[in-house]
């Protein structure tokens, strides 16, 4: 979430922020910024899809990169179990957004999953 999110602020595209990090991240880390980035395009679709009111570009940047690396672990991880990336994402909100970003997480992810997971 922290690279995704320093991209975000610096108006970088995530593989030019992972090539100028001093010290190479841990492999899934890179492999989720990747990801996230080559997916972005589905990604903010299916979130736009789902937060009704809410355009991507008006979320709070954390809450939106929470969603984005969430909504990319549902669409490419499936070895990760639904409720695992909602919770962890929802944690995530907790912690560095909103008093409200938690519930607007989980209710976007929940939207999403069962979209992708009928």
């Amino acid at each position: 979430m922290a690279l995704l999110y320093e991209a975000e602020l610096k108006s970088l595209e995530p593989a030019m922020l992972l090539e100028a990090l001093p010290a190479t991240p841990d492999p899934f880390a890179v492999k989720l910024v990747k990801g996230v980035a080559g997916r972005r395009a589905q990604v903010d679709s299916l979130v736009a899809g789902t937060a009704v009111g809410w355009e991507i570009g008006r979320m709070p940047i954390v809450d939106r990169t929470i969603l984005r690396l969430a909504t990319y672990e549902l669409l490419d991880q499936p070895g990760t179990p639904v409720a695992v990336v909602i919770d962890e994402a929802v944690e995530l909100a907790k912690e560095y957004s909103t008093d409200a970003s938690g519930a607007f997480v989980n209710g976007v992810l929940s939207h999403i999953a069962r979209q992708l997971h009928p």
